[in-house]
């Protein structure tokens, strides 16, 4: 039974927002009570990408989960502009060259982490500002700009969306499945599936 994750992200949203989506995922998919995430590794993006500011990163969870008895290393980043189908792989290589001895996966969010509320927005509607009719759109992953789209889209008139505010919030009840139709958040299902496994 897999008993924790050392997460590392690259916004300050995603530091509170992270360790309720890896709880949500143990309890809920797994129904595994004993799981503990460590509070999330913040980077900035540029420095994430930089030589050897990851692997210090990475090294580090590496110890802290062998003295916890063992785990996993999550990188959990935004695409922005960027291809996952590129970056994600470059970066796990990186992770596994540095400590291969740790279970480690690596989810490139397309294009925002948000992109995962728009597509289960259904699911929101009523719950921190999200408007009482908030619709999906067709293809979230294809909007540059999630975060702006949560605000000036599904949010009621005159509220705005906070990372450092919102994410966590409505990562607490967004639903899995229909976010599920976000290819980058079905690799997340899927690699924490296999890491739970573990």
């Amino acid at each position: 039974m897999l008993r924790s994750i050392y997460p590392i992200v690259e916004g300050h949203g995603e530091v509170k927002a992270v360790p309720v989506l890896l709880r949500r995922f143990a309890y809920e998919v797994h129904d595994n009570q004993e799981f503990y995430p460590f509070p999330p590794h913040r980077i900035p993006r540029g420095q994430i990408m930089a030589a050897n500011q990851l692997e210090k990163a990475v090294e580090l969870g590496a110890r802290k989960v062998h003295q916890r008895g063992g785990g996993a290393i999550l990188v959990l980043i935004d695409a922005d502009s960027d291809c996952p189908a590129e970056i994600g792989p470059s970066i796990l290589e990186r992770v596994r060259k540095a400590r291969p001895d740790v279970a480690a996966s690596v989810v490139v969010a397309k294009a925002e982490y948000e992109a995962w509320f728009l597509a289960s927005a259904r699911s929101l509607r009523g719950k921190r500002n999200i408007s009482s009719n908030a619709e999906p759109p067709s293809e979230p992953e294809k909007i540059r700009a999630a975060k702006e789209y949560v605000s000036q889209v599904l949010m009621v008139p005159g509220t705005t969306y906070s990372p450092t505010v919102d994410q966590s919030a409505l990562t607490a009840v967004f639903d899995f499945a229909q976010a599920r139709q976000c290819p980058s958040f079905d690799k997340l299902w899927r690699d924490l599936d296999r890491l739970f496994g573990l």
